[in-house]
């Protein structure tokens, strides 16, 4: 019964959902407090009901019940407990009600907590999420029912794809979708406001901390995911430019021009129908970014032709969303009055200038993702579009961003004089050209945007720290700590980038035990081959030592592991960190001659990459605290001047 109970929640939330948006859509028409003050308790039942449904997958997953069709598919009883618990999310189902699931909690946490929108625009804000979430609820219960049983029952189940068996990917996922319905909630705060027309500060502030929280853990689920793409696939690379890497930076480079955005409303009182616009095509992306990986469009178009059902759902529950976002804006944005106006030089100027230049590279990731998609479906013919094309469009554009980025807060608001601007600045540009100065004497072989991105790094590492410069560190707003760091974390993270793409050295050799491998400063002896056992798995696992100059011997053990469910061969990847990088070795095939393929590079200050996105994070995570905590004391403030009068 189970799965019966989890069934009968899913469908009391979805009805509880177009209760919800009934309760708004006439409310606000009819001018009635009795519908506005229903809302709040509806929204909270709808989130506890989809969560309990969701809650009982989990209970289905964890007790391995092979009477249910979804975990037969994407389960097995042998399989370790956590990734019987990631299975629930491993899929295409089971991913469609988390998303509603986190929905429908972020509704009830609005409905809870939300006191500074007025009362109309939390209605049409709470009515616009329930109308999303209806649309995810109905495709789950017509078309993709996660609570499908299945008889037979067989004895046990398929196994979760090996690939996703992974810590890393466990919690990937997730959260992402953190992000994807953090942005969500942001469009239902852009669509009410629209509908009310209370567009201004207070709605922007309202709406700021959800913009932020989507963009932390849209941050944190990117970070995540280039390192397990790292030492998962065994390819050795951190970013490919894949479609499915790329419909999570579609959303993260929209929600990081609407996370600026939103804070010069909420700031300044300006870019209103801007804010707006950026708060639909957010949510757009997070939207096309689900279905392209969760439709299968990706892996062939074709693929999503023979499921026509949900694929037409699919595609309705696009058209809805965005036409009707896109209707929406049309048809208010006249009536939004302009914000403040603001001088070119001006930090609201440099703002501008970040948002412009995000929306061009998202542009150009959006077309070089989504072309060989159109062209397989029109002509059958395969294309791929691949790292030439993105790093050679993309990557001076975000040079020129980061650029920006260092000028900006160095910038005043409304208007600024440029030599004044240029004698604060003065210090990060001459320590941009001594480092660009140094690369180009003392290295060979970088290419220009790899020299160009390391010595720019330099100035904007240096240019961080800059609104710290003569302030009272112990007065400064936490909030600004958060754009300090998360500046800083940018430029980590390029230094990452350029030394990875110009100084790694690799060497493939075909080894028998006893052989050494030398690479960069690192000596490697092949030790033996050794087979192993997992819980889910066996293995070969390779013995190798590795000794960095005269320093201490470690050992390294890389695999390729079998998973006897799927059928399926992995590679598993040893890694072995140090300061100044990281060692990658990988284990091939062996053949007849008893010699085993092993891949070795030497990856200088790789993790960089990772340790500057997760500083971007944190300094996001910074921000958000500040922000609350600022707007909690204001309240009260103003809750006491109120009392006193």
């Amino acid at each position: 019964m189970i799965a019966e109970t989890g069934l009968i929640a899913l469908w009391l939330a979805a009805a509880l959902a177009l209760l919800q948006f009934a309760l708004g859509a006439i409310g606000l028409r009819a001018e009635r407090n009795d519908y506005y003050a229903a809302i709040r308790p509806v929204a909270v039942a709808q989130g506890l009901f989809v969560s309990l449904s969701f809650l009982l997958l989990i209970w289905l997953f964890l007790r391995s019940d092979m009477s249910v069709r979804l975990v037969v598919m994407n389960s097995a009883s042998v399989k370790p407990l956590l990734y019987k618990f990631a299975g629930t999310w491993g899929n295409h189902e089971g991913s469609m009600l988390l998303w509603v699931t986190v929905m429908g909690l972020a509704g009830a946490f609005i409905a809870l907590f939300e006191r500074s929108l007025n009362k109309r625009t939390l209605v049409a804000t709470l009515a616009a999420q329930a109308f999303i979430s209806l649309g995810f609820y109905a495709f789950l219960l017509v078309s993709s029912n996660p609570f499908e049983r299945m008889f037979p029952v067989p004895a046990d189940g398929q196994g979760l794809n090996p690939l996703l068996q992974d810590p890393g990917l466990a919690f990937h996922p997730p959260t992402l979708y953190f992000g994807y319905v953090g942005l969500s909630v942001a469009f239902s705060f852009a669509v009410g406001a629209m509908i009310t027309r209370d567009v201004g500060a207070a709605f922007a502030k309202a709406m700021r901390p959800w913009v932020l929280g989507a963009w932390i853990f849209l941050t944190l689920g990117i970070t995540a995911g280039s390192y397990w793409a790292y030492y998962e696939l065994g390819w050795g690379g951190w970013w490919f430019w894949d479609p499915v890497e790329n419909a999570s930076l579609m959303p993260w480079l929209a929600a990081t021009a609407l996370l600026h955005s939103v804070t010069v409303l909420a700031t300044r009182d300006s870019l209103r129908a801007w804010t707006l616009m950026l708060a639909v095509v957010a949510f757009s992306m997070s939207m096309i970014g689900t279905f392209l990986v969760r439709s299968g469009i990706l892996t062939s178009v074709h693929a999503f032709a023979v499921d026509p059902e949900r694929g037409s759902f699919i595609l309705a529950l696009l058209a809805i969303y965005i036409g009707g976002a896109m209707a929406l804006f049309a048809l208010r944005v006249g009536t939004v009055k302009e914000g403040k106006r603001f001088e070119l030089v001006s930090r609201e100027g440099a703002l501008v200038a970040n948002n412009l230049l995000l929306s061009v590279i998202l542009a150009l990731v959006f077309i070089g993702t989504l072309y060989p998609l159109l062209v397989e479906a029109v002509t059958g013919d395969k294309l791929s579009v691949g790292p030439p094309y993105f790093n050679l469009a993309t990557g001076p554009l975000a040079l020129l961003l980061v650029a920006v980025m260092a000028a900006g807060p160095l910038l005043r608001w409304r208007r600024d004089n440029p030599k004044a601007l240029l004698n604060r600045i003065s210090i990060p540009i001459l320590i941009t050209a001594a480092a660009l100065f140094a690369l180009a004497l003392f290295t060979t072989g970088m290419s220009i945007l790899a020299l160009l991105g390391l010595a720019l790094a330099a100035g904007v590492a240096v240019a961080s720290f800059a609104p710290l410069w003569k302030r009272n560190l112990r007065r400064t707003p936490l909030h600004t700590y958060g754009m300090v760091i998360a500046h800083f974390g940018i430029a980590v993270a390029l230094v990452g980038m350029a030394c990875e793409s110009s100084f790694t050295e690799e060497r493939l050799v075909a080894a028998q035990p006893g052989d050494e491998i030398a690479v960069n400063d690192w000596k490697l002896k092949f030790e033996a081959i050794e087979p192993m056992a997992g819980p889910n798995w066996t293995a070969l696992e390779g013995r190798i030592t590795a000794q960095y100059g005269d320093g201490a011997i470690h050992e390294i053990t890389p695999q390729n592991r079998m998973f006897a469910a799927a059928q399926t061969q992995t590679s598993e990847a040893a890694l072995l960190t140090r300061w100044n990088g990281q060692l990658y070795v990988v284990l091939g095939d062996g053949d007849s001659e008893g010699r085993w393929q092993i891949r070795v590079w030497w990856k200088p200050f790789v993790t960089l990459i990772w340790y500057g996105g997760i500083l971007v994070a944190l300094g996001g995570f910074l921000a958000m605290v500040g922000r609350l905590r600022r707007g909690y004391k204001q309240r009260k403030q103003r809750e006491f001047v109120e009392a006193t009068l």
